[in-house]
């Protein structure tokens, strides 16, 4: 039996545009929420609804702009969990987290089906890591309800030899048109280089320096860097112990133009973001 969904297209749209409009007059914060057994770092904290909650809740007071959730773990060698189990570690959660958060809500998925079941709950966003390119239905579910999405640069594997940021470029350019020809508003797309994603530890940092060229694309620029292996080799980088490296990364980013910052750690961030901007004011 096929399942058919209803929008409300109103209030996503409200949602929606609540994220989106503060991008370009200060960095906009959004914060991770993952209820997954497996994610690289906070992995099976969150798993239970009262625990999703609270982090949730606790994000938006110190200062997230959405809370993003995440149910399927993207780390390298994760192992890919099916539509049915996806959702059946949001459903419990989600309509209660867009009643509750105080915040926009965005999805970490790439299946469509998941999109769709969590739009029709009220969520705003989707935040697709393959960028619109692994299921094709995936831009006509964020058309249909009217949502914003982040469209993720990916790679199935690493190739040293390869120039990324023109591999970036290309990959952008087909995931453009194919939201245009679903009828994804450009109004509500964010690009990410996908730190992380499908790169070597130099591909990583050569998609960072790339941010000048990929704000001339025209669209806000996502960066999700917080607590990823490119700080390992920092001293007392643990995982907790990557705030630091993460900190600097997100810092030089907004300095260089990029608008939407995807972090585990917010209070922090929103801190460093005040500190960047009383100082930014005092130099003009």
């Amino acid at each position: 039996m096929t399942e058919t969904f209803s929008f409300d297209r109103a209030a996503i749209g409200a949602a929606r545009d609540r994220f989106f409009a503060p991008v370009g007059q200060r960095p906009v914060i959004m914060g991770i929420v993952n209820v997954t057994p497996d994610s690289f770092s906070d992995g099976g904290l969150f798993v239970s609804k009262e625990a999703a909650l609270a982090q949730a809740t606790k994000l938006a007071a110190e200062g997230a702009d959405i809370v993003d959730v995440g149910a399927e773990s993207t780390r390298p060698g994760h192992t890919p969990v099916p539509p049915e189990e996806e959702w059946a570690r949001l459903a419990p959660l989600l309509a209660t987290l867009v009643r509750e958060a105080g915040v926009p809500v965005s999805i970490d998925t790439y299946k469509a089906v998941t999109a769709r079941r969590a739009l029709s709950v009220g969520v705003a966003v989707i935040n697709d890591v393959w960028g619109l390119q692994r299921d094709p239905d995936m831009a006509h579910a964020v058309a249909e309800a009217g949502a914003g999405v982040v469209v993720m640069h990916n790679r199935a594997a690493a190739d040293p030899e390869i120039d990324i940021v023109s591999d970036m470029l290309r990959f952008f350019e087909r995931s453009l048109e194919i939201a245009r020809r679903a009828g994804v508003s450009e109004a509500h797309i964010a690009l990410d280089p996908g730190i992380g994603f499908g790169k070597n530890r130099q591909q990583n940092y050569a998609a960072l320096r790339a941010t000048p060229a990929l704000l001339a694309l025209g669209f806000p620029l996502l960066i999700g860097v917080s607590r990823k292996s490119i700080f390992k080799d920092l001293p007392e980088a643990r995982v907790e112990g990557r705030l630091v490296g993460t900190l600097a990364a997100n810092l030089l980013m907004a300095a260089e133009g990029a608008q939407i910052f995807r972090v585990h750690d917010v209070a922090e961030h929103k801190a460093a973001f005040e500190v960047l901007s009383i100082l930014g004011a005092a130099k003009g």
